[in-house]
């Protein structure tokens, strides 16, 4: 890029602080529009839906050195209010960046520690109107819209265990083996909403020895099953887990 002139150079610079592109593929767009920026974002991004696609966030992937399948890209979603997985307007990605406080593919790099590190931040904020949430429980709850079908009301089942695993596996609940094996086993239908946010807050709350389940309690029909599962099965752990519910 040394032999460009300085206004060559800054649309490289301004492309890739933009798309997160390669300064090959920069390059490559740049000089197939002829240095028209407007051109070159045409080249990169979908030119019909006005999104970065899945070929796109491959090439982003690849450059800040992280596998598209990293759960880390959840909370790269989650910063940037994606509507759906695998794809971002042009506005979610530069409003993303934006308040990441990233301009550069070296800036991103540098955040993705941080971004990993708030799947287990579980300290408390506020947000403007004073109510106050955990960065886990959001970013958990944002993935199910995430990870749906576009018009679709529920998650698929692969899916939604693909999810949960990963996202459990940060929290390690020693039940979501478990958990998934029976929904194979027993259920076989997507996820509904209720069914995904009051997983977490039964994950959080419940002993994974069960000790402190209440079967009056108003969990839905498919966790009463699940506890029934558990039972039928002598799957309950022996022993108490310290604190379990403190962990979410």
């Amino acid at each position: 890029m040394n032999k460009l002139g300085r206004g060559h150079r800054d649309k490289v610079q301004q492309f890739m602080t933009i798309t997160g592109a390669s300064e090959k593929v920069a390059l490559q767009a740049l000089k197939g529009s002829e240095w028209h920026l407007d051109g070159a974002f045409d080249a990169f991004y979908n030119p019909y839906a006005d999104m970065i696609m899945a070929d796109g966030i491959s090439t982003l992937c690849n450059d800040v050195q992280v596998d598209p399948q990293d759960i880390v890209m959840l909370v790269v979603s989650w910063h940037m209010k994606a509507a759906t997985m695998c794809e971002f307007s042009k506005q979610e990605f530069v409003g993303g960046l934006q308040s990441l406080g990233i301009d550069s593919l070296e800036k991103f790099r540098e955040r993705i520690p941080f971004m990993r590190s708030e799947l287990k931040d579980d300290r408390l904020y506020h947000t403007i109107a004073f109510s106050v949430f955990k960065k886990f429980k959001e970013i958990y709850n944002f993935a199910f819209g995430w990870a749906k079908e576009k018009g679709q009301k529920s998650l698929a089942l692969d899916t939604a265990i693909g999810m949960w695993q990963l996202l459990f596996e940060e929290k390690q609940w020693p039940l979501v083996d478990h958990w998934c094996q029976f929904l194979q086993a027993r259920h076989n239908k997507a996820i509904s909403r209720d069914t995904w946010s009051q997983l977490l807050e039964f994950a959080r709350s419940v002993d994974p020895t069960l000790s402190n389940y209440d079967a009056e309690g108003a969990w839905p029909y498919l966790i009463d099953e699940f506890v029934e599962y558990l039972t039928e099965n002598n799957i309950i752990q022996k022993g108490h887990v310290k604190d379990w519910g403190q962990k979410f």
